[in-house]
């Protein structure tokens, strides 16, 4: 299928479901996965309003060419499509022969699950801050639930930060990133207390230079240490001799003597998951977030590399600790989605 040019999109702001009325009545007729049984590879398509460069995205795609090389799925996908070209994109997959649509439907929610409404016999696996909807039984939602690494990885940062001052520069105050910045914060007040935070939001999902900017002025600000939650944060670290945690991805090569650590999503057990269901002809309507769970093997710390024997050993024998006791559940690490705040 050729990839719609589209422009770059971006997921302004969330929108809250609104229910049309003939979603029920679309998905009255019963799901039937078992439909899938005769597809192998399952028939895959990813749509995504961002480049599949981008952290969050990255993940996915990485996940389903995964998935493709053991030979699970034939997988394709279209990239940049816009907020308002998103649901014509859906049907288009869906009236190809995709039996399994994945993709982020956080600023279309309505218009994706009305789509998905049309097409109950494809299973639709969807990024969403909301929960999965029995009325319709073929879409399943997913969350980048890595709060546990987060967690970790500021234990690291409070550990190697001089000043105590860090500085936080987020896409949205969406709950996916809230969860994370919040989960952030209390590692780092694990090995430093009296820390402070600056906290700023880009408005964008994309625009590296928009957060350099932001991140510079963090650091004219005092911060010595910076979440990079969106791409641009670590080149501006990079630049100004400061120190970065990322995120999401692993980004320690290219960045060698900034970033510290990183938190890891695995999209991995979400979609084999997901793939296991359309075979078994079980795939239904249920929240696959905690696939993404550290005791899941959905989220994992980065590997110190270069500041191996540079990081405070004390810090690394808590993160040792907290980790194993995140993989045996004496140690839940709090989710809190509500916007954080400079402090």
């Amino acid at each position: 299928m050729t990839q719609p040019k589209t422009q770059p999109g971006s997921l302004t702001r969330r929108r809250f479901l609104t229910t049309a009325a003939g979603v029920a009545l679309a998905t009255a007729a019963a799901f039937h996965p078992g439909r899938a049984l005769a597809m192998d590879p399952i028939k895959t398509a990813g749509i995504y309003t961002v480049p599949v460069e981008q952290q969050w995205v990255s993940r996915i795609h990485k996940a389903a060419l995964t998935a493709q090389e053991r030979g699970d799925i034939d997988y394709t996908y279209s990239e940049n499509v816009s907020n308002t070209d998103y649901a014509r994109v859906m049907r288009e997959y869906a009236e190809s022969g995709y039996t399994l649509i994945i993709g982020e439907m956080f600023a279309v929610e309505a218009e994706a699950r009305e789509v998905a409404a049309e097409y109950p016999e494809i299973a639709f696996l969807m990024g969403s801050s909301f929960k999965p909807d029995d009325a319709l039984p073929n879409m399943a939602v997913f969350d980048n639930y890595i709060q546990d690494a987060s967690y970790l990885s500021g234990i690291v940062a409070g550990a190697m930060t001089e000043t105590g001052s860090i500085g936080m520069v987020g896409g949205f105050p969406i709950p996916e990133v809230n969860r994370l910045m919040h989960a952030f914060m209390a590692g780092v007040k694990e090995t430093r207390p009296d820390a402070s935070f600056q906290v700023s939001f880009i408005g964008s999902w994309f625009d590296p230079p928009k957060a350099k900017e932001t991140a510079f002025a963090m650091i004219e600000g005092g911060a010595d240490m910076l979440y990079a939650e969106r791409f641009g944060v670590s080149d501006a670290a990079q630049e100004k001799g400061v120190l970065a945690i990322g995120n999401v991805i692993d980004t320690q090569s290219d960045y060698p003597e900034t970033v510290v650590a990183s938190a890891i999503w695995h999209f991995e057990p979400t979609l084999d998951k997901a793939i296991e269901e359309v075979k078994a002809g079980n795939f239904k309507a249920a929240d696959y977030g905690v696939y993404s769970f550290m005791k899941e093997g959905g989220a994992s710390l980065a590997p110190l590399g270069t500041f191996d024997g540079k990081v405070p050993q004390e810090a690394l024998d808590l993160v040792e600790q907290r980790k194993a006791e995140i993989m045996s559940g004496d140690f839940v690490t709090e989710i809190d989605d509500s916007e954080p705040k400079s402090m």
